[in-house]
């Protein structure tokens, strides 16, 4: 196994070596910390790095299999987070001037049950500030480059999240999700990022931007990946008042089921606007393989699609701009300025537009709900072009409709689906019906076992 191909096993691969012992849990995570020192200057993607920590979580790993008792798969995998989740006696900073001393003294519950099952921290990630926006500039710690252009954006909010498990950094992120956020730069940068229901993952501890849009989850290499991490930080958390009960299945079990005779919606309309050439084709491609694997696809159509930037941004700026309220009032200079003139525009927001925006959302969450009684899953594009380069601020970068899935707080996951010509890497998204990840990881994998895109990775 050459160099290139260690730092990029997948987390199944990588618990394989554990146990049957040709590798270990510190020799691993001493070779990612390397990794991190080397390529990390030039990546951007970790704020802080937790060197010491991971060394002795990874030797908790190795007593753990010495023992042989039941591991979980996670045991000994090297994995970071954006750093918006709270961890014990680390710092914090939400990519942000104001908390940039603050180190909680407590773990945010996903941190929590990372750490029960045997994950190795190696650091805390790079993001927009506070989690403010898709491709904007991070005045406090700069920018994340996208891995595979270094002069690009690698997403956002989940930049560093992006970039770090697509650079072989880690094994696997967490990331959040309030309008793409976990989306976009696993689009952007050519991996899997798996945005749960709302309120199937806690997200107690972590530092919220939109308290009814927000939504924690994994990135990884691949599917499988994505459903071992899943199934770990899933579940009820009485910590959090919208947290589900609503009980988590085995994801990996039902991985390997294919998609004969599964129905997929394809709603052109609205979705599959302003696509470049080379992405439209690529989604065609797509489309192609899943009916070749036996699956049923039909043009769909979704009422209300239209407001939903409208719906979004309105939502979004009243509940951040009601957390960031006594920091605006005493500490509005150490915002950079895209996120305070978001903060400044919820000042102005009438409580009326948030109460018209909720009641648009239950129509656009009705609209969602009788398609997918109609279809198993839906699928779009990934992004409508590809990342912009990090002089354009985003501008010419269209964002679709993400925010659509986290309205209706449904289901959707990132999936690589090929390369442009200029070597950048492209998805397609799956959406399935509330709390039925089962069936889009199911569909996820199928395509990525025809078609394994994720086996590409960038050169350094």
């Amino acid at each position: 196994m050459t160099c290139h191909e260690f730092f990029y096993l997948t987390i199944a691969e990588t618990a394989e070596l554990f146990r049957s012992r040709k590798a270990s849990p510190v020799e691993i995570t001493q070779a990612i910390l390397e990794r991190i020192d080397t390529l990390n200057p030039r990546v951007n993607a970790f704020i802080t790095v937790t060197a010491e920590r991971a060394l002795k979580e990874a030797q908790q790993a190795e007593l753990a299999f010495a023992s042989e008792r039941d591991i979980s798969p996670l045991q000994g995998i090297p994995f970071a987070t954006k750093d918006l989740m709270y961890s014990k006696g680390i710092l914090t900073t939400a990519g942000s001037k104001i908390m940039a001393d603050f180190v909680p003294n407590q773990d945010a519950t996903v941190m929590e049950k990372l750490h029960c099952n045997g994950a190795v921290l190696v650091g805390k990630l790079n993001l927009l500030e506070f989690a403010m926006g898709g491709t904007m500039h991070n005045e406090h710690y700069g920018d994340t480059r996208n891995p595979w252009d270094l002069e690009r954006f690698a997403g956002g909010s989940s930049s560093g999240s992006g970039a770090a498990v697509a650079a072989g950094l880690c094994s696997a992120a967490l990331g959040t999700d309030t309008g793409g956020s976990i989306r976009s730069p696993a689009n952007n940068c050519g991996i899997v990022g798996l945005k749960p229901t709302y309120g199937r993952v806690s997200r107690h501890g972590v530092v919220p931007l939109s308290w009814s849009l927000d939504h924690v989850g994994p990135m990884t290499r691949t599917v499988e990946d994505c459903a071992l991490m899943l199934q770990v930080i899933a579940g009820h958390d009485p910590k959090d008042p919208t947290s589900s009960t609503t009980p988590v299945p085995n994801y990996s079990a039902q991985l390997k089921d294919g998609v004969q005779g599964l129905h997929i919606g394809l709603p052109r309309k609205h979705f599959f606007d302003n696509l470049s050439k080379e992405i439209g084709k690529a989604v065609d491609a797509v489309v192609h393989t899943f009916i070749e694997l036996g699956s049923i696809v039909e043009e769909v159509t979704i009422e209300h699609v239209t407001s939903a930037r409208d719906v979004y941004q309105t939502i979004v700026y009243s509940e951040a701009t009601s957390y960031h309220l006594p920091w605006m009032q005493t500490q509005s200079n150490e915002y950079g300025p895209n996120c305070r003139e978001r903060l400044e525009s919820g000042l102005g927001l009438p409580g009326v537009a948030y109460v018209q925006a909720q009641r648009e959302r239950r129509l656009m969450s009705e609209a969602a709900h009788e398609v997918l009684t109609k279809v198993d899953l839906l699928l779009v594009p990934g992004a409508s072009q590809t990342p912009p380069l990090l002089d354009m601020n985003g501008s010419g970068m269209v964002p679709g409709y993400n925010n659509f899935f986290n309205i209706v707080g449904i289901p959707a996951v990132s999936v690589p689906a090929g390369f442009t010509n200029q070597g950048l890497p492209v998805s397609i998204q799956l959406i399935g019906r509330p709390f039925d990840e089962a069936s889009v990881l199911r569909a996820a994998y199928a395509y990525e076992q025809i078609m394994p895109w994720h086996k590409h990775h960038p050169q350094f």
